[in-house]
């Protein structure tokens, strides 16, 4: 892979490996949406099988609009919208609980809507806590011994979207960003008494949540003791654990997968992983999380030569919140974990899912325009860096 500089040696292309890697994905992902709802929508929505798959390509198209716009944005003039976009945020998570715009659907008012068009805010906080973290750390890096003025700020945002979440009755998606946030703290150089700190009093707080809801306190007990209701809350995860090893070894083919048409409800969503298991097989998983692994690679990768800590912290924030995600998602998939409600990145349906994930995908690549200087062992060669 080549990287353009001028005669300053200050400009650089994008990294045209990740690129292909997120259109690869975004790819993949609709095809195995495809396969894994054309009945479920055939059957529910008058005979539309591409009625998941028509959605979830409106929105791709919107978020490859989005991931080109944030691929070139300068990231001085982003760090200056970022107070904007925080309060944006806030205002949606809130909207969810205003009767008219807030959409409740079995107890759970996590969406807006207006029409046909809904959107999740959980999700936007997704790319706005870590951006804003990124930016106030890198800004008051000097200051982060000092709680008042240095750790408090942050963690009061945190602690906001983290409420916000959690009244939303999405405890899943609350405890992976508030995780996610922390693992941003880390990489801030935060001392560790105030990790300890919060350890304290954050396990007892979520487990006590777990016990305050009969929902969660089911999934809970069904991880635990599968036995004990097999057709109720742990029917769904016992029925993809099924559908994962039914694949085998290659794989029943694309499109071949006979266990989820009826097998797991709601399939298309966030246990998509265990049809594209199916039809897949091992050698199919294999390569999905081999895909996953250069796609964490070249990000990671990007963030450590940025040479900036607010591109590091962002980078790393980013990719971190997408790789987790995935790795959550197939653990619950494969019956590792208790049941929770995280998406499959590019892949599981749902607009608001796919918009975001494009859209930290961009800023991903936006800081992997590295000047050659960066990159040890590059050499200039008539301008152009010779390396990979």
């Amino acid at each position: 892979m080549g990287f353009s500089v001028d005669s300053a040696g200050k400009k650089a292309v994008f990294d045209h490996a990740l690129i292909v890697c997120i259109v690869l994905l975004t790819g993949a992902g609709l095809a195995t949406l495809y396969s894994a709802s054309y009945a479920f929508a055939e059957n529910w929505y008058k005979g539309d099988r591409w009625h998941f798959v028509s959605r979830q390509s409106i929105f791709a198209v919107v978020g490859f609009l989005c991931f080109a716009v944030t691929a070139y944005i300068n990231m001085e003039t982003l760090r200056g919208l970022i107070k904007f976009l925080v309060i944006v945020a806030i205002i949606l998570c809130c909207l969810t609980f205003v009767p008219g715009i807030g959409l409740n659907i079995n107890g759970a008012s996590r969406w807006i809507g207006w029409h046909k068009i809904s959107f999740q805010p959980s999700e936007l906080v997704k790319l706005i806590l870590p951006l804003y973290l990124a930016h106030i750390f890198d800004k008051k890096k000097e200051k982060l011994d000092t709680f008042v003025s240095g750790v408090l700020p942050p963690t009061l945002i945190t602690m906001l979207f983290f409420t916000l979440i959690l009244l939303q009755n999405n405890f899943s998606i609350a405890i992976f960003i508030a995780l996610n946030a922390f693992f941003i703290f880390f990489l801030a150089g935060i001392k560790k008494r105030y990790f300890v700190g919060a350890t304290i009093i954050f396990l007892p707080i979520s487990f006590l949540l777990v016990l305050t809801k009969e929902h969660r306190l089911r999934r809970l007990i069904s991880f635990i003791w599968p036995e004990w209701e097999p057709m109720g809350a742990g029917y769904q995860v016992r029925a993809s654990v099924m559908t994962v090893k039914s694949g085998g070894f290659w794989g029943k083919g694309i499109g071949l997968g006979t266990r989820k048409i009826e097998s797991v409800p709601e399939i298309q969503s966030d246990f998509i992983f265990s049809a594209f298991s199916e039809e897949g097989g091992f050698i199919g998983v294999v390569i999905f999380i081999l895909v996953f692994v250069f796609f964490a690679w070249r990000g990671y990768r990007a963030a450590l030569r940025s040479g900036d800590t607010f591109k590091r912290l962002l980078a790393c924030g980013m990719v971190n919140m997408i790789v987790t995600q995935a790795l959550l998602n197939i653990a619950v998939v494969s019956g590792a974990v208790p049941a929770t409600g995280v998406p499959l990145p590019f892949f599981s349906a749902g607009g608001s899912s796919l918009l975001v994930t494009l859209i930290m995908s961009g800023l991903i690549v936006n800081v992997s325009r590295v000047p050659a200087y960066f990159i040890p062992g590059g050499k200039l060669n008539n301008g152009v860096y010779d390396g990979v």
